[in-house]
């Protein structure tokens, strides 16, 4: 099956099945109501900045698509509307285009949002076949300011025409690192610390932890025909564990992703101490119709984050960050267990 019909399969289930794996572990915290917040709504601030962009909100258009003519609809569309609210916007894997330049144009959205911050993409495998300048390539192609590299060993496997050799990847992200800005990022899995230590070590960015409670792309592919995806869909790492064990054993910035659905997970990933939060899924049905639909669930988003920093008594980012959370359940205990104390967010 080519690259291009692997595309479609995966917008088309995306948007008829349910690929959804479950609990993202931001249903056991809890911020703290402050029924006297002393601030006017309207001073509520959500302005921040992301590797010396400044974005009018700490909001990023997860990588959804590419290499495809509805693909191609739907990045402008996304793109668009980043463009309107000043957020920032990852692209599909570019592989499909590596292959066949007639395909780079349903990447390319510089001229309906010429001023975004914009993450290009590859996959992990895609390091070992084609040469550094190639991967570095991907960056002029869409004009990109960082390029992603997503992790992805759980769908590969489970993926009927999956690559299955992950040797040398690390090294291969070493040498990127040398000369390029890189965002590593998972893909509903989530990253461990120990693999955040490493990442940091070799030199990147950023990092995305797109933890397991969002699209289940182990789902995606047994929709697909892969035998054993519906086997490995509670497979990973809760994105708010993946978030809280990064935030404590790297300095880099953090990428909440995985299973965000509010503007309430958007303020918890916050106030854990992200940088920015994602959203894939919620993107999609919006982008199928118009731009201006995905610009109304940007600014229904970007409301309930304002409200969730009233309701604390926040009326910046980083006065969100020092407001107490209670965490508590499964999220707690796996903490825990991991050796992080989970009191000091409760007593900030």
């Amino acid at each position: 099956m080519s690259i291009k019909s692997r595309k479609e399969d995966h917008i088309n289930i995306c948007l008829k099945k349910n690929v959804e794996s479950g609990q993202t572990g931001f249903e056991d915290i809890f911020f703290v109501h402050n029924s006297l917040p002393e601030l006017n709504y309207d001073d509520v601030d959500i302005t921040t900045s992301f590797l010396g962009k400044k974005l009018n909100a700490p909001i990023l258009i997860e990588a959804l698509t590419g290499g495809t003519e509805k693909a191609k609809k739907i990045n402008k569309n996304l793109a668009w509307a980043a463009q309107q609210s000043g957020i920032a916007m990852g692209i599909g894997s570019q592989r499909a285009a590596l292959d066949d330049k007639a395909l780079e144009e349903t990447y390319k959205v510089r001229d309906v949002a010429p001023d975004i911050f914009l993450i290009g993409n590859i996959g992990m495998a895609q390091l070992k076949k084609y040469d550094t300048d190639k991967i570095k390539s991907l960056i002029d192609m869409i004009d990109a300011d960082v390029l992603a590299i997503h992790l992805n060993p759980l769908q590969e496997l489970v993926q009927k025409e999956g690559d299955k050799d992950f040797s040398s990847i690390l090294e291969k992200i070493r040498e990127l690192s040398k000369s390029i800005a890189i965002i590593a990022k998972e893909t509903g899995a989530g990253i461990s610390r120990e693999t955040a230590s490493q990442l940091e070590k070799a030199g990147v960015s950023a990092i995305d932890v797109a933890g397991h409670g969002g699209t289940s792309w182990s789902l995606v592919e047994y929709y697909r025909g892969g035998i054993h995806g519906k086997t490995f869909e509670n497979w990973g790492i809760p994105t708010a564990v993946s978030l809280i064990e990064c935030l404590n054993y790297v300095k880099l910035p953090i990428i909440s992703s995985g299973g965000l659905r509010s503007g309430i997970d958007v303020a918890k990933s916050l106030a854990l101490g992200a940088s920015l939060a994602g959203l894939a899924l919620p993107f999609l049905q919006p982008a199928i119709k118009t731009k201006e639909h995905v610009l109304e669930k940007i600014k229904k988003i970007e409301e309930e984050l304002k409200i969730s920093m009233a309701l604390v008594g926040s009326s910046n980012i980083v006065s969100l960050k020092q407001r107490p959370l209670i965490i508590t359940g499964r999220t707690r205990q796996w903490l825990e267990l991991r050796g992080i104390d989970v009191k000091k967010y409760a007593h900030r």
